[in-house]
């Protein structure tokens, strides 16, 4: 551990702990100093810890963008409670499950730092929009805190903009105040039809937008997480999806305006593998 690592954990372990005595950085840096020097290679903080000493402060930042995800049909409970568990020891930003599983990952992720997000008209936007309200309401009900609804992709391209507007205001109000991101389904778009659809949803009051489900021809590219960024500017958040699974993918849409990444490869992308996961 170099001195400048060394620095920089006792000013995280400072901000998140701050020592009893009033000892600030440098005491810390000198306690660490000589656990080092004794042989210390590691440092555990409880992860089940509440209040400010929460392991997950001291997480890899790039831990907190991801959204741990599985989506597939044939996904099972005990896949659920694993991936909650992978999200509780990792510190994801959240575990990203089908509506059946909410209330599973709710309660496994009760008191946690990981959040519960969910998909809404899921995989294709073709549900009426009283159903993604619906849908939403339940969702809300079950647990979810935050919720990834896919856009009314055949309304957008045949350019009915004010009900494809319309569908993602009624989630954002069914929400009741929960993080909404819009899936755009970018391989199914033209650049303009991306541009129109940022617009639509930052009009619609939606905190994200984002850029694919993972089930169609194609998912998240670092060009298109640009596009949105310049169209949604700062007043939105940007969620690559579809096809992250490396550490090196992460930061290409990290450097592009990322700043949530949906994978279900994020252990393998904390851990500096490439997962030959489709999500």
């Amino acid at each position: 551990m170099t001195d400048q690592q060394k620095t920089a954990l006792a000013q995280r372990l400072a901000a998140a702990a701050p020592a009893p005595s009033g000892g600030g950085p440098a005491d810390l840096a000198a306690a660490l100093e000589r656990m080092i020097g004794a042989g210390a290679a590691r440092f555990g903080l409880r992860a089940d810890a509440t209040g400010p000493a929460d392991a997950c402060a001291l997480a890899p930042p790039l831990a907190r963008l991801i959204d741990h995800t599985v989506l597939k049909p044939d996904t099972t409970e005990a896949q659920i409670r694993e991936l909650c568990a992978e999200a509780r020891e990792y510190c994801f930003a959240s575990v990203c499950v089908s509506p059946v599983w909410v209330p599973v990952a709710a309660a496994e992720l009760a008191g946690t730092t990981p959040m519960v997000c969910t998909v809404i008209g899921f995989p294709h936007g073709a549900n009426r929009t009283a159903v993604k309200a619906f849908e939403t309401e339940q969702a809300v009900r079950d647990g979810a805190e935050e919720i990834d609804m896919v856009i009314g992709i055949a309304l957008l391209k045949s350019e009915r903009y004010a009900d494809v507007e319309a569908d993602i205001r009624a989630v954002v109000e069914a929400a009741q105040g929960r993080t909404v991101k819009v899936i755009l389904e970018t391989a199914l778009l033209t650049d303009e039809e991306k541009v129109i659809a940022c617009v639509l949803s930052q009009n619609a009051g939606a905190d994200f937008v984002k850029t694919s489900t993972g089930f169609a021809s194609g998912g998240a590219s670092p060009q298109d997480v640009a596009l949105m960024r310049r169209v949604v500017g700062d007043s939105m958040g940007v969620k690559a999806s579809g096809g992250v699974r490396s550490a090196e993918d992460a930061y290409a849409m990290v450097e592009a305006g990322a700043t949530r990444l949906g994978a279900s490869a994020g252990v393998a992308i904390l851990k500096g593998l490439t997962s030959d996961a489709s999500y």
